[in-house]
């Protein structure tokens, strides 16, 4: 008996190898075979599978797939003050690959959990700059990093009213979280792109959306 398979696993999950077995949108993908090679909290399997290539021939491949759930990100704007809220926090994987101290500057996020993702990112809004919002925008979504990982990343936008008073910390303790709210000028905020010192992927995005066709796209 496997936890995650025949038994629950820590998270009371089973038949984690059935995802992906019966995929049928692509007829040049037949699924052969989905191994679960880790489910401590995520999923890690190895998926065997026969592809067609495009000259007719077909071959066997097996690809590594991380599992941790759909997410959803939100930036927060404030147009009369011409500003954005940010968080800071320590990513372990980005100071393991290069980052200088791991301390990444961000917009709020988090995974879905089993929410909307709507209603996810309002509690991740809350949870992480102490800010309750109202209807978000939704602006698009988007597959983060398709090769290896499956995640979906619902994108949202939503403005802010600055508070009077802020918390020395937001996130769960109990997850580990210590999180920081950076409030910066949108303008410098680009700025940061340029340099570096903005080096998360979804801010980027979500920065660029609102030069482009956002809040501030007439700016």
């Amino acid at each position: 008996m496997t936890a995650g398979l025949d038994t629950p696993d820590r998270r009371g999950r089973t038949g984690l190898d059935r995802q992906g077995r019966d995929l049928t949108g692509n007829p040049r993908v037949r699924i052969e075979d989905v191994e679960v090679l880790s489910c401590d909290w995520y999923v890690l399997r190895r998926t065997t599978f026969d592809y067609r290539h495009s000259d007719g021939h077909w071959s066997r491949e097996q690809r590594e797939t991380y599992d941790r759930g759909d997410g959803a990100t939100i930036l927060l704007y404030n147009t009369d003050h011409r500003t954005v809220l940010l968080t800071r926090q320590f990513r372990l994987p980005a100071y393991v690959n290069g980052h200088p101290d791991g301390m990444l500057i961000e917009t709020a996020a988090g995974l879905l959990d089993g929410d909307s993702p709507e209603e996810a990112i309002r509690r991740e809004a809350a949870e992480e700059t102490g800010h309750i919002i109202g209807t978000p925008e939704r602006v698009f979504e988007v597959y983060m990093s398709p090769g290896s990982v499956t995640e979906r990343l619902h994108f949202f936008a939503a403005p802010y009213r600055p508070q009077a008073s802020a918390a020395d910390g937001y996130g769960i303790a109990a997850e580990g979280e210590d999180i920081a709210t950076v409030e910066l000028p949108f303008a410098e905020a680009l700025a940061m792109v340029r340099t570096g010192a903005i080096a998360d992927a979804k801010t980027i995005m979500l920065l660029q959306w609102a030069a482009l066709d956002g809040p501030y796209r007439h700016s």
